[in-house]
């Protein structure tokens, strides 16, 4: 895109719009200061996402506001308009059915509902399926009997002056053949609302009055009535659990995030009870804080043209940027006071905690579905192939990564996919021989060596990967190359990816190859690298622990691994041991006279020579330095 010079650009407040070369909005976002922040696009280095929509971006240009509540509405209603593809967009799983009243028609009808808010009409929801929204109004139409039939139902009941099977069964109050008035019809629908809206107590309380009243009038027939319809509204406060205070009027969301997807789960409680809740997956389009996801999805759930209503409160797991606008915004949608914060002690915090664990699920689902699918690992694997410019499909992909702490205790790990799945039974781990320091290339390049060397050793290694994969960009690729091309194998194609910026190197290259960050075979591609980085951590801190168990004792004659153990317990570490005098050691249960001369002696002489003992405390795992 043509550079924009910084001169021209306001130090207003303000929104900025990018253009694709066909003049389509690709992004849109605000500014405190437009200069400071369009100018920003321009010099450094950016993030792989932001550097991508850059590269797609064509033309800039800015709109100057009086202030950074009208840059938030302006910003919020060009995303809407022109939903920008580089800006994050929530997706639902799935839609989300609703309990609808409708107020404004002259007899109100409940009804289940999906999709866009509409006027004069209370939403009572969201749950979970569809079959809990028609339990519930069942039970419910014992005691409130409101008209749930359609229009055309109505119109029929009436002209034909016959109430239908609801009404006959008194689920129903009739309106439509005049068994009850317009204004007592309201009433009903009225008392309906309430309770659904949490007022519980006095209904219940009502009919407990009503069933007593009975009983003593000798009216058992209507006790028993009052009776049923009693458990049926204590069924339904039932489904709704208590989990704070009453009276409390809160959305509780929390967000788990990773570097190409977020989670959001979000709880709907109201007078203390959840009455529903929602989750949901989106991609990471924009590179932004978890507090600026935060924001974004908070925007688009109280969305003024959506169905949910704003709460009195809205807690959160992660403190949203830009909170003052952000309060401002949903308080006048709601047209009273809207807090937004972060609980960190109590009731709310560990139900936030609650919210937190169900979006991490939601994750998790989300990316198991996506890798068990058998569709998205073909296409995976389909669109690995044409990108990378290979002829034939990668059924078996190998992976190599290196681990190790400043040089010690290296390790290499090779994990093994078969047509998109790992095969956990082909992993193998590889101790660092060769390399004494930290040289990752020259660590890959063991690995593939002793790798592919002797193929006929191991059934497992008898096969061929159609594609081998190294954590790491050029340098890695390049030194898996050299040794394959040694061994006469030109044709394993390699390639590595650098953790990054997410790129993909190919042998001999000068430029990385850059996967769309959404598609399924860049996907595949970073379980693969992360499943071999996790065998390889696993391997390594073995390695690690293993290694830092031995000491300067190991190196005593006659010492063995009891006596070590009894000097340990004793003296508790290797440095009070080196210090410690033949007498000392000869207390020491199990050391003799002579063992401890020896031992005193080996000390002595590290001392003479400029050596200084070394080892780990055992009871505390503290490593003991020179």
């Amino acid at each position: 895109m043509s550079i924009v010079r910084p001169s021209a650009i306001p130090n207003e407040p303000g929104v900025y719009r990018f253009f694709d070369d066909k003049q389509t909005v690709i992004y849109v976002g605000k500014a405190k200061n437009l200069r400071s922040r369009v100018s920003s696009y321009f010099a450094g280095e950016l993030h792989p996402r932001t550097s991508s929509m850059i590269r797609a971006a064509a033309t800039v240009d800015w709109t100057i506001v009086k202030s950074d509540t009208e840059a938030f509405a302006l910003e919020y209603s060009w995303i809407k308009e022109f939903e920008p593809r580089f800006n994050v967009k929530y997706r639902d799983d799935k839609s989300y059915p609703f309990l609808a009243v409708t107020l404004g028609e002259e007899f109100p009808r409940a009804q289940v509902v999906r999709g866009q808010r509409k006027k004069n009409t209370k939403y009572f929801g969201p749950f979970s399926q569809a079959w809990a929204i028609r339990e519930t109004l069942d039970q419910l139409l014992r005691v409130f009997p409101v008209r749930t039939c359609s229009n055309s139902t109505f119109k029929s009941a009436k002209q034909a002056d016959r109430a239908c099977l609801l009404g006959y069964i008194d689920r129903c109050s009739a309106p439509c053949v005049g068994r009850v008035s317009a204004q007592e019809h309201r009433a009903i629908v009225d008392d309906f609302c309430s309770f659904m809206s949490g007022n519980t107590g006095a209904y219940v309380r009502s009919i407990s009055e009503q069933m007593q009243s009975a009983v003593e009038e000798l009216n058992y027939e209507k006790a028993a009535r009052l009776r049923d319809d009693l458990a049926a509204l204590t069924k339904v406060m039932e489904q709704n659990s208590v989990v704070l205070e009453p009276g409390t009027d809160a959305d509780l969301i929390a967000v788990h995030a990773d570097e190409l997807e977020a989670a959001v789960q979000v709880f709907y409680v109201r007078d203390g009870r959840i009455r529903g809740k929602r989750g949901w997956v989106t991609e990471r389009v924009e590179d932004i804080s978890n507090a600026e996801l935060m924001t974004h999805f908070l925007r688009q759930i109280y969305d003024p043209t959506g169905i949910i209503d704003t709460p009195r409160e809205v807690l959160v797991d992660v403190k949203p940027a830009d909170l003052e606008l952000l309060e401002t915004w949903l308080s006048s949608l709601k047209g009273s006071r809207v807090q937004v914060r972060t609980p960190v002690r109590g009731d709310k915090a560990a139900l936030i905690s609650t919210v937190q664990a169900n979006a991490a699920h939601t994750l998790l689902q989300h990316r198991l579905r996506r890798s068990s699918d058998l569709t998205s690992r073909s296409a995976a694997l389909k669109q690995l192939q044409d990108s990378l410019g290979f002829e034939e499909s990668f059924l078996r992909i190998e992976c190599i990564d290196i681990s190790h702490l400043q040089g010690t205790s290296a390790v290499g790990s090779l994990v093994v996919f078969e047509d998109g799945l790992p095969k956990k039974s082909a992993y193998r781990r590889f101790t660092i021989k060769t390399v004494e320091s930290s040289d990752d290339v020259a660590s890959i390049k063991e690995v593939v060596r002793r790798r592919f060397e002797h193929p006929d050793d191991s059934r497992t290694f008898a096969y061929e990967p159609g594609l081998l994969v190294v954590d790491g960009g050029k340098p890695q690729v390049n030194a898996a190359r050299s040794v394959l091309n040694e061994l006469g194998l030109v044709h394993i194609p390699v390639i590595g990816l650098a953790k990054r910026l997410e790129e993909v190197w190919l042998p001999e290259q000068d430029f990385p190859v850059i996967l769309s960050r959404g598609s399924e075979g860049l996907y595949l591609l970073q379980r693969i690298r992360d499943e071999a980085h996790r065998f390889a951590i696993a391997f390594h801190r073995a390695s690690r622990s293993k290694s830092l168990t031995a000491s300067q004792l190991d190196q005593v004659p006659g010492l063995g691994e009891v006596k070590r153990a009894s000097l340990m317990k004793a003296l508790k570490s290797v440095r009070k041991i080196s210090q410690a005098s033949v007498e000392q050691l000869s207390a020491v249960d199990g050391i003799g006279p002579k063992l401890a001369e020896t031992i005193f002696e080996h000390f002595q002489a590290l001392r003479v020579n400029g050596g200084a003992p070394t080892g780990v405390n055992v009871t505390t795992g503290e490593i003991i330095e020179p």
